[in-house]
């Protein structure tokens, strides 16, 4: 078998350069966000033993779903014993935001064979969609090795350090004393994750009407006001966008 060629040779180190510098842009750009997302993650991982769990149980529902909403959406369902056709639904409701970033994304990675698709859905979240569309929503080509790696860059570091940050929280969990408010903790780990998302008019219409609604929402029973306020967040937030781009407001 003959040696590769000196061109060859040239060709794969700058492919493999090429992608390494896209992967480090992505993993800078998601830096900021992470010390939020560990304090998000363990926060859920004591929740889920506090909430009656076995840490075998936990564990699989962390590295399984790797959904902190849903997870914290249906921890309270499952303690109380809801049917658990609710406590998917909940699951799903809470996620449906997760359709309309696969759409978005679908031009991007499309070309990919459909198990590589399937696994970029399970590792992308919020924060890796919002850094990812900004930088390449208006590229003129689509799918290119950069925007992959890119990507991948922003989603990667975001799940190790929540699959780390919950699994002490599921060990640590037993150690923490029940008078403890978590709930604090996590909603201050959430603001400073959402926070930075309120930069465009559809967002912060969105996000308010989100918040009136789980707002109202507390009197409703098994934590449907947080269900209906995603559904109305998501509503709202497709109005605004299109009217805000009608009237070129937006």
């Amino acid at each position: 078998m003959l040696p590769d060629s000196p061109d060859s040779s040239d060709s794969t180190r700058l492919l493999r350069q090429e992608r390494l510098a896209a992967f480090r842009q992505g993993v800078h750009a998601i830096v900021p966000a992470l010390i939020a997302t560990a304090t998000w993650g363990l926060v859920t991982g004591v929740a889920m033993v506090k909430s009656g769990l076995t840490e075998s149980m936990a564990l699989a529902m962390t590295l399984l779903l790797y959904a902190g909403s849903a997870q914290l959406t249906s921890l309270p369902l499952i303690a109380s014993g809801a049917p658990l056709w609710l406590i998917f639904m909940a699951g799903c409701v809470v996620n449906l935001r997760f359709l309309i970033f696969g759409a978005a994304l679908h031009p991007f990675f499309r070309h990919l064979p459909w198990p590589r698709r399937l696994a970029l859905g399970y590792f992308t979240t919020d924060m890796g969609f919002v850094l990812f569309m900004p930088r390449f929503g208006d590229a003129a080509q689509r799918g290119t090795r950069e925007q992959l790696w890119y990507f991948l860059g922003t989603i990667a570091p975001g799940w190790l350090v929540w699959q780390s940050a919950s699994i002490a929280g599921i060990y640590l969990g037993a150690l923490v004393p029940t008078g403890w408010s978590l709930d604090f903790a996590a909603v201050l780990a959430l603001l400073a994750i959402t926070v930075p998302l309120a930069n465009s008019k559809p967002m912060l219409v969105s996000m308010l009407a989100a918040g009136v609604t789980a707002w109202v929402g507390q009197l409703l029973p098994l934590r449907l006001g947080l269900a209906a306020a995603v559904i109305m967040g998501i509503l709202a937030g497709i109005w605004a966008e299109r009217y805000f781009h009608k009237t070129g407001r937006a």
